[in-house]
């Protein structure tokens, strides 16, 4: 999941220019540290590394990003062994739910920030409702933890919307070839697909899709389409692709930590790093500054207990949008985040550049460009 990680060297040396090496707290500066550990995308290995950063570093808190698969070993460490957590970038009913959370008292010592299934609903219906279809969806949901949860959460909402739902089943990652899926569909006269695949799984079906001939109308794949550089490579046939959007340069939001706005933050990004902008940026700036409002909040850091109080305390406007750990209707130690409907077109300073065209979850949100039709 390199695609995942790829904003972590620019955030930290934002961190360190705003912070050096003494975070501000209610006790005044104190000296801190940043230890970064690679997952490899493995939840056992994200567990090992978070077992050592608990037991051999010594951390005051733990920090995880991106798929359950790395955001919930993490946290179950953290759980285990009494130590203040913040995560996101995992959609919450996967991080929760997948680590067995009971809704009523939720986790002592983890915190976690992500949309969640219901805003997902919302925004996919959004963006299909802008489109002509027979309202048939396909859907590529694998044996994994996001698969696994919006396999047991989507169909109900999408078939009360008045959506068939086509699912040929779970699989396993990685996957060699999805000729049965596409059979499936074709034989379904699906119009949509939905599913929530890595980006190589993701190329794999797009490319096979081409080969035999099935065209649906609208494809919208979570994880997949999230980032520029993975959907490049598919040139011409990424053009029209739809995807949620958790953050982006138009999200109407600023960072406390730095000042800037998602649009400038987004541009800072593009002249340091060279490289286009991907929604990720965003969470692994908020990640900090959660952290260092927490910190600049802690009567006494050094103490897990009270570090774990003010965390659950949080109540912050990030370059994502509002954090709040008591959110009402979700369970504690849980805040949802905004969501927007988007679309891959062709750009101007880049080939193809993420629009926002829906904004039923987030009406704050603005529009940027109107549907048009895939490929």
């Amino acid at each position: 999941m390199a695609f995942f990680s790829e904003h972590v060297p620019f955030v930290l040396d934002q961190v360190k220019k705003t912070f050096g090496n003494q975070a501000p707290t209610a006790a005044g500066k104190v000296p801190f540290e940043i230890i970064v550990k690679d997952s490899q995308s493995s939840a056992g290995r994200a567990s090992e590394v978070a077992a050592e950063l608990i037991l051999k570093d010594r951390v005051s808190v733990l920090l995880a990003t991106s798929t359950p698969e790395t955001t919930n070993p993490v946290a179950d460490q953290a759980e285990l062994n009494g130590v203040p957590c913040i995560t996101t970038d995992t959609p919450w009913e996967p991080h929760f739910f997948g680590r067995h959370g009971d809704p009523k008292s939720g986790f002592q010592w983890t915190n976690h920030f992500f949309f969640g299934a219901s805003q997902l609903t919302t925004t996919y219906l959004g963006l299909w409702g802008r489109f002509a279809t027979n309202k048939r969806i396909g859907v590529l949901w694998p044996n994994d933890g996001d698969g696994n949860a919006v396999s047991g959460l989507f169909p109900k909402a999408f078939e009360k919307a008045g959506f068939a739902v086509v699912d040929p089943g779970r699989f396993d990652l990685p996957v060699g070839s999805f000729a049965a899926q596409i059979a499936s569909f074709k034989s379904k006269d699906v119009d949509i697909v939905n599913g929530v695949l890595p980006p190589p799984e993701f190329a794999t079906f797009w490319a096979e899709a081409g080969q035999q001939g099935f065209k649906p109308k609208v494809v919208s794949v979570g994880k997949a389409t999230e980032f520029p550089s993975a959907i490049a490579p598919l040139g011409q046939r990424a053009v029209g692709l739809s995807v949620p959007v958790f953050w982006s340069p138009d999200f109407p939001y600023v960072s406390a930590m730095t000042g800037q706005s998602a649009r400038e933050l987004a541009a800072e990004y593009e002249t340091v790093s060279g490289r286009q902008w991907s929604m990720t940026l965003g969470f692994k700036h908020a990640l900090f500054e959660v952290l260092f409002d927490v910190l600049r909040r802690a009567p006494d850091p050094r103490s897990p207990e009270r570090l774990r109080d003010t965390i659950r305390q949080t109540k912050y406007n990030a370059v994502t949008g509002p954090v709040d750990f008591q959110m009402p209707g979700l369970p504690p130690g849980i805040s949802k985040t905004p969501l927007a409907g988007g679309q891959w077109q062709k750009g101007g300073r880049y080939p193809l550049e993420l629009a926002i065209i829906d904004n039923a979850d987030e009406p704050s949100i603005k529009t940027t460009a109107a549907p048009m039709t895939l490929g």
